[in-house]
């Protein structure tokens, strides 16, 4: 039960963060290396999450 919560919480996290990123792609005015960084963050942030709750036991 504790692991199927933790892949409930983990995909609503990442869907929530993949958003926020592809909506400023939406946008004209703002370029693909404007948003970049804010894509590499994500990435970083969604990896530290998956690792945080499944590899992580100390």
């Amino acid at each position: 039960m504790n692991k199927i919560t933790t892949i409930i919480g983990l995909s609503f996290a990442i869907f929530f963060l993949v958003g926020l990123a592809t909506t400023l792609t939406k946008s004209m005015m703002i370029g693909f290396l404007d948003v970049l960084p804010v894509y590499l963050l994500m990435g970083i942030a969604i990896i530290m999450m998956v690792y945080e709750a499944f590899f992580d036991k100390s």
